[in-house]
């Protein structure tokens, strides 16, 4: 029972640590990296009040050594995610009741649990599984998750407080219900804050959750999970399975009480669950929310007058941190013919001075890429460039995978600008670059606006405020996150919400209260205070 209209903490952006040399973070990380390392860990599905082993196992190894196996994990046959589901069901009731204050404290420790001593733990687990380098697990591992946690209590405690007008006759009244039925949570691999807080969002609203991780992110799953039981999350309320992703699907969605997905990954997989919704809608007993962030094309045009060490950097940065693979990261650029030479000189000195390996190695600016399939793909794009004559390589070209999965940064330059790697997501350290005429700018806009199916992020590089305001109308359409005179990853939580349109998302914009409306079905309700006592209106007479 609600005692009091409750504050809670300010959110503010977690500070990111710089594990600069003998700092007690970097040894911090380092330590539980190697014993992490030299350990094997099990994990199970989590449903329920059970950690349940199948005996059906895959194996985890690390990326940029995938020859060392670091754990396995359980694989789920459709009688656990019937279980799954059924459990979640079961814990509806209770936890959709609980007040908000004590759904919203449970995830204010998680916060703090992350802040502090699963801190390193959690970052050296992004780093094995993900190969990410210190930094990027920094700012996603545990920043961004804390971000995430922190800032969604308060949207949360903004939705609820607003309320629509009454007067002195009748009291007006707004609840924010969770959906009727359970939320199936399908998160990807390169982001450990994402993999949390899809369930989380949802669960915080009063949801109960199925959630699925990617099979390449289970070993920092695991840490998640504990986090959240250790933070009081009861059982039931986010149910953790792993295994064959179309049988998955296809149970969740059968289900009658499916009430909503929270998804992030490709393109075409959400179509097709979106297909399956469609097909099914007649069974459901609520129109189910469909929430996604899918795939990108992400691009970054320089006017004349952008600064070209400033267009240098957002590149090298934008399209190689993480190898690549952000959604967002930057894989197309439009540069103009003035500044090509010195863009060109300067991003062939950057990133040429990379160093690649380990994410162990704190020098390393590049890793590997996320599994051999990627590896593959990425390889014979690259080959093809090689082949093209279209196309050029100026930097980079070369792969490795006899240890680990090692694409080297790529810079393609095309004449084309309907080239295949100017249209096509690679999720890789790869990006094209197109040259085009100075005098040509506002044809280039247009191009850049029509070149992809994609619209999630994008950037200009101008110091002339016209060209500026132009190409913000321009590509106004093109990308759900914008960025003036930066690369266009690293949307911070509370300052840039997260997510794009057209072949990229429903633009439900992660990290603000946006996303979490999504995940609450409100209910008016009307108190007259004096009710009339006669059905005739002054019009009568």
């Amino acid at each position: 029972m609600l005692k009091g209209f409750f504050k809670v903490p300010k959110a503010v952006n977690e500070p990111v640590k710089t594990y600069a040399p003998n700092s007690a973070e970097k040894t911090a990380v380092l330590d539980a990296y190697k014993t992490m390392w030299n350990t094997t860990i099990d994990v199970p599905l989590s449903i329920g009040s059970e950690e349940i082993r199948t005996g059906n196992t895959r194996t985890m190894s690390a990326p940029h050594d995938h020859k060392h196996i670091v754990g396995i994990y359980h694989l789920a046959e459709k009688s656990h995610i019937e279980k799954a589901i059924a459990n979640a069901l079961e814990s509806r009731q209770a936890w959709a009741n609980m007040a908000w204050e004590q759904r919203a404290a449970i995830f204010l420790k998680a916060a703090e649990l992350i802040a502090g001593p699963y801190r390193a733990k959690i970052n050296a687990a992004t780093m094995i599984a993900q190969s990410k380098t210190i930094h990027q697990a920094e700012i996603d591992a545990s920043c961004e998750l804390i971000d995430f946690l922190r800032f969604n209590v308060e949207f949360m405690s903004q939705i609820y407080s607003d309320q629509p007008t009454s007067d002195s006759s009748v009291w007006n009244r707004l609840e924010y219900r969770p959906l009727e039925g359970f939320i199936y949570a399908i998160t990807p691999f390169n982001f450990t804050a994402i993999a949390a807080n899809l369930p989380a969002s949802a669960a915080m609203m009063g949801n109960v959750v199925v959630w699925k991780p990617s099979d390449s992110q289970v070993f920092s799953a695991k840490i998640i999970i504990d986090i959240f039981k250790e933070a009081g999350l009861p059982d039931g309320v986010i149910n953790v399975v792993f295994g064959d992703a179309l049988m998955i699907t296809d149970t969740v969605l059968a289900s009658r009480d499916f009430a909503g997905v929270h998804f992030t990954g490709s393109t075409h997989v959400f179509k097709d669950i979106w297909a399956k919704i469609g097909t099914n809608i007649h069974h459901y007993k609520t129109y189910p929310r469909i929430v996604g962030e899918t795939g990108g094309k992400d691009f970054i045009i320089a006017h004349p007058s952008a600064k070209v060490k400033q267009v240098a950097t957002g590149i090298v940065r934008g399209a190689f941190e993480f190898q690549g693979q952000k959604c967002s990261a930057a894989s197309r650029a439009y540069i103009p013919k003035s500044l090509w030479p010195a863009v060109k000189e300067q991003i062939i000195t950057d990133t040429k001075s990379m160093k690649m390996g380990s994410p162990e190695d704190f020098s390393n600016f590049i890793t590997a890429v996320i599994h051999e399939g990627s590896f593959d793909k990425l390889a014979s794009y690259i080959d093809q460039a090689k082949k093209d004559a279209d196309a050029e390589i100026i930097v980079g070209g070369n792969y490795d995978k006899s240890k680990g999965y090692f694409i080297e940064p790529t810079v393609i330059v095309t004449t084309n600008p309907k080239y295949t790697t100017m249209e096509t997501e690679l999720f890789g350290p790869v990006i094209t670059i197109y040259v085009y005429e100075d005098a040509k700018w506002s044809e280039t806009l247009q191009l850049v606006d029509t070149t992809s199916e994609y619209a999630l992020t994008g950037a200009v590089f101008s110091t002339d405020r016209y060209a500026i305001e132009q190409a913000t109308v321009a590509l106004q359409n093109a990308a759900g996150n914008f960025y003036i005179n930066d690369k266009p990853t690293g949307a911070v939580v509370g300052q840039q919400p997260f997510g794009g349109a057209r072949a990229s998302g429903t633009n439900d914009k992660a990290g603000s209260a946006l996303n979490l409306l999504r995940w609450a079905s409100p209910r008016t309700i009307k108190e007259t205070l004096v009710a009339p006592e006669d059905y005739r209106y002054p019009f009568l007479g």
